[in-house]
Parts: structure tokens; sequence; C-alpha cells
């Protein structure tokens, strides 16, 4: 993985230099039907081209794993929540997410902290980019500030800068549609793929599309 910057504009591949674009990019993000499809989501960008799509446990098959496909279907993050008895007796339940080189190896990137309570609006969300380094400014490096079940919410870096915001924002109008449940707006330079990982877990975390 390349060194990590946190200054806007600057290219930050987590997961792929191939989903860091050099400009602003409007993704639009439709839940699948756990009946039909087995649940998840798929993300499109303005031409409708799918980009990504997210299996839960109703396609894995598995409570507490979800993985990000491209738009070819194959896999480039396995997310898993952590468990055992150290971690039912934690106050915060972890996610780990972990890439595929192109031997299929797993690689872990990031991890996530699961709030005590999803009823608490202002419990915080943080997430480490891995391995982890010494850091002034905290042990974290991205934070969700709002609420993702209300479509209103931003990733931020422990700067404060927005690298991506969910929700019904101003530029995304023109390209919505009705059967469009929401948006996601993704800055420059910043890694996607990271972006609808920490997107998917949010959804299995307040029960969504792919959450069984």
């Amino acid at each position: 993985m390349a060194a990590v910057s946190f200054n806007n504009g600057d290219a930050m591949p987590i997961i792929s230099k191939l989903y860091c674009a050099s400009s602003q990019v409007v993704f639009l993000v439709r839940e699948r039907p756990h009946a039909v499809n087995g649940g998840g989501f798929v993300v499109t960008d303005c031409t409708q081209k799918v980009v990504f799509r997210v299996d839960g446990c109703g396609v894995v098959g598995a409570k507490g794993e979800l993985i990000l496909r491209d738009s070819d279907g194959d896999p480039l993050l396995l997310i898993r929540r952590k468990g055992g008895m150290v971690q039912a007796l934690s106050i915060h339940r972890k996610w780990k997410g972990y890439s595929f080189d192109y031997e299929g190896s797993r690689k872990l990137v990031f991890s996530l902290k699961e709030p005590s309570s999803c009823l608490v609006r202002n419990n915080a969300i943080r997430i480490s980019i891995e391995p982890r380094r010494s850091r002034r400014d905290g042990d974290w490096d991205f934070e969700i500030k709002g609420y993702f079940p209300g479509r209103d919410c931003s990733i931020v870096d422990n700067s404060g800068n927005i690298v991506a915001q969910i929700g019904a924002r101003k530029e995304a109008k023109e390209v919505m549609t009705s059967n469009d449940l929401y948006h996601v707006v993704v800055k420059p330079g910043i890694d996607q793929a990271f972006v609808f990982g920490v997107i998917a877990v949010l959804d299995y975390i307040y029960g969504e599309s792919t959450r069984c």
C-alpha cells in the first residue's frame, strides 16, 4: 500500500490507486432486496455503470462478514466483525477490512470501531488505517460525522477535512432519479473502494441491506 497523505487533493490509495480519481465523483447507491438478491447494495456512477457491489450475509452466508466487489465481480475487500470473548466484553466492537493482492492473499488495510449504541447519534465511529503507525493526532485517521440512517453524514479525516459525503447534496441532484436511495460524493484523490467499504460497515451496523 502506498503512503497515505491527508492533504486535500493528494492521492490517498488505501485499497488501490485505481480508485483515486483526480476530480470529485458522484455515485448512486441502490439497495438490493433480500428476497431476490440476498441483500447488499450496488454502486453506480452518473451514467448508471456499476462500479462496486457489496454482498452482505444474505449472499456471503455468514453474519458479520461483508465483501466489496469491483464492476467485474472480483473481490476487493473482505470485511469482518471481530469476535471472541474479549470482544464480547469490550465497549466497542471492531471491524477489520482486508484487501486482496493479485495472488489472492489478504492484507489488513483498515479497522473500524463500532459505537456502543446505535441509538445515540453522537457516538463516535472512527476508522484507523492499517498497519498502524505512531500518530501525533491520535489513534484514528477518519471519523463519521452525522447520522448514516438519516442519509446525512460525512467521512472526515483527523484534520477535519471532508473526504466523502453521504446524503442529498446539491451537486448530486442533477443525476438523481426516482429509484436512487442515496448518493455518495467522493472528493478528489480519495480511495473510492475504501469509502464504500466503510459505508458497507455502516449499512450493517444500522441493520440495513447487508444484514440478515
